[in-house]
């Protein structure tokens, strides 16, 4: 907890860093400031389960969506199965997140399944990172497993700095025919349009009742002026907290900045634990 506030941190990368592309690693240590992130890594660069949960516990973090990406072209492959021993370490704290490349699983339905037969309470979507369409029919059947499986969908929208990215591909408007397609399907859009579509992240948010904004990435006392033709207090009800850790100065510092902008108190409520609550299964147990 956070200054008395229970705090769901939805976007977590824990990988090993033999697994990582030199961009990521930099990307890491440029956004994490002060916050000594490679304090939970051991001299091999493999994750310590017990400094990463003593890390985020003194961060105030009391629940974590753990991250893995099948995405050759920008940041490597970061399997599901290296996080298996933070979660057994702390069940409790840890949650894994699915991630499924249509370039390299086929079929896309088994490998969604064994992911959330892992424990997964989510997909990860990343087609900036893979080079692909989130609304290529392909992926139907991904999402048709999420609705059968009553678990939300993340997908990065917005832009990425790495080498191999094809920002094109994060433009939240790909996804207006999915999210009516699927009506019962969660959709996260992880960095809530960053770049140049905020206006359609936003809109699909207000719009739809299935579509949610995460806010990985973005600095919160920026948020008013990147939404600022919206009511900014209706639309923060749709937000779910993120840091896209380790890339953020900590996530109680994200927290006090969140707090700052003088929301509703169930607002900030929502967005810093409730929201997630009511998306991930499982997650307030």
């Amino acid at each position: 907890m956070i200054d008395g506030r229970t705090v769901v941190d939805a976007h977590v990368h824990a990988p090993r860093l033999s697994t990582l592309k030199p961009a990521w690693l930099e990307w890491a240590d440029r956004f994490s400031g002060p916050h000594d992130w490679r304090s939970a890594y051991d001299a091999d660069g493999n994750p310590v389960p017990a400094a990463l949960d003593a890390l985020l516990a003194a961060e105030g973090v009391d629940r974590a969506l753990l991250f893995c990406e099948y995405s050759p072209r920008a940041t490597g492959i970061q399997p599901i199965e290296d996080l298996l021993p933070i979660v057994a370490y702390n069940p409790a704290r840890f949650r894994l997140v699915a991630n499924v490349n249509p370039h390299l699983h086929h079929p896309l339905a088994a490998e969604v399944e064994r992911q959330l037969d892992l424990g997964a309470v989510a997909l990860k979507i990343h087609p900036v990172h893979g080079a692909f369409s989130p609304a290529d029919k392909e992926l139907y059947a991904a999402y048709r497993v999420c609705a059968e499986r009553g678990v939300p969908v993340i997908l990065h929208s917005g832009t990425s700095s790495f080498p191999g990215s094809r920002t094109s591909f994060g433009n939240p408007e790909l996804l207006s025919d999915v999210v009516e397609d699927f009506p019962g399907v969660n959709f996260v859009f992880a960095h809530g349009g960053r770049g140049w579509w905020y206006d359609v992240a936003a809109f699909l948010a207000l719009a739809k009742d299935n579509v949610w904004l995460d806010l990985a990435g973005l600095p919160p006392k920026k948020l008013s002026e990147y939404y600022a033709r919206f009511d900014f207090p209706r639309l923060a009800g749709k937000f779910v907290f993120g840091t896209d850790w380790p890339g953020v100065p900590g996530a109680s510092r994200n927290v006090r900045a969140l707090a700052a902008l003088d929301l509703p108190e169930d607002v900030l409520t929502d967005v810093l634990s409730g929201n997630a609550a009511k998306l991930f299964p499982g997650l307030a147990a």
